[in-house]
């Protein structure tokens, strides 16, 4: 259950209301004025919660639950607990988000500017802007209505951030430009150098990263994910791209929209990736590479070759799924018929 202290709750709604705000169509059965208080997990919820039913794996934590309301799929419905009302939804655990989303909403800015923080005079700060303590805003930034800024935040330079963007505590922005509604979580650093150098015996020579990243709308950043500026070429982030916590984006890389990208993986500098993108937790990605749109890439692959829209790879070096499986079916063979080998 979500705990008072860090989250305020909103409601109570009725089935009806919900029906309405997630899509969704009340049961045969179900009485729409029923009174919702909270969310909650199946072997968690209470007569007063609502709760959801997505993966039949948890069809038997359904069948016994005490929740008074579960959001269900089209086939759901004949395994339903006596006297739980049901909301139908096409996509359960999209429509249960809606709802935790109406129970919980994002809080809002309300233009407090603690006194501690520090905002350059030639800074522009949009309306209700909240700006906590301890953040640096330097000379020529501007922000959009509406943002949040994390404490002991700095705002690089000339940043330019749109509106009802959310910047987590002790992130550092520079050479950037930052879309509407995007969210950076705590630890963030956006527009740092690029890993770019020429070698040499006597030392290596820095080559200067001269561009700067620029972000879309609707993205999301991990908690202490980094993404370099460009040497030359800016590093794109598309729109409605989510990346997880602990993610290394190189220079110069561009990322379509609505990508997925989870922890730990790593992009390459100018590797450029298409839109709608999966790339699993601790993928490593080498540079100047080319990911079709759609492409899906499984855990801890190494990808060193480009990988054709719509197709999945997985494995180290990162082939088609098709051609792992066969692959491994076959060396399964083998290692068999050696460890038997009067058969």
């Amino acid at each position: 259950m979500p705990d008072a202290r860090f989250f305020t709750r909103r409601g109570p709604f009725t089935i009806g209301s919900l029906a309405a705000i997630i899509g969704a169509k009340v049961g045969q059965g179900s009485d729409p004025d029923h009174l919702v208080m909270d969310v909650a997990p199946l072997d968690k919820a209470g007569p007063e919660d609502l709760s959801f039913l997505d993966n039949m794996k948890y069809v038997g934590a359904f069948e016994v639950s005490a929740a008074g309301a579960c959001v269900i799929g089209k086939r759901d419905g004949l395994r339903a607990p006596e006297g739980m009302a049901l909301l139908v939804a096409d996509e359960p655990y999209k429509a249960y988000a809606l709802a935790a989303q109406a129970f919980y909403p994002e809080p809002v800015s309300t233009g407090n500017v603690h006194p501690t923080a520090h905002v350059d005079p030639s800074a522009i700060i949009g309306p209700d802007c909240d700006i906590a303590a301890g953040v640096v805003i330097e000379a020529g930034a501007r922000l959009g209505a509406r943002c949040s800024i994390g404490a002991n935040a700095v705002v690089g330079r000339n940043v330019e951030i749109g509106s009802d963007t959310h910047i987590g505590m002790c992130t550092s922005l520079s050479h950037c430009q930052i879309g509407d509604r995007v969210r950076l979580h705590p630890g963030v650093r956006v527009g740092q150098d690029g890993f770019g150098f020429a070698p040499d015996p006597r030392g290596h020579v820095k080559v200067p990263q001269l561009g700067r990243v620029i972000i879309g709308n609707d993205v999301e950043i991990g908690a202490n994910s980094t993404v370099d500026r460009g040497s030359g070429p800016d590093t794109v982030i598309g729109d409605g791209t989510w990346i997880d916590n602990l993610v290394q984006i190189g220079h110069n890389v561009r990322m379509g929209r609505g990508c997925i990208m989870a922890g730990q993986a790593g992009i390459s500098g100018s590797t450029h990736v298409g839109d709608f993108v999966a790339i699993g937790g601790q993928v490593g990605l080498a540079g100047h590479l080319k990911i079709g749109s759609g492409a899906r890439i499984g855990a801890k692959s190494g990808v060193m070759n480009d990988v054709p829209a719509g197709e999945s790879w997985f494995g180290i070096p990162a082939m088609p799924l098709k051609f792992f499986f066969r692959r491994h079916a076959t060396l399964t063979k083998l290692s068999e018929r050696k460890a038997k080998p009067n058969e």
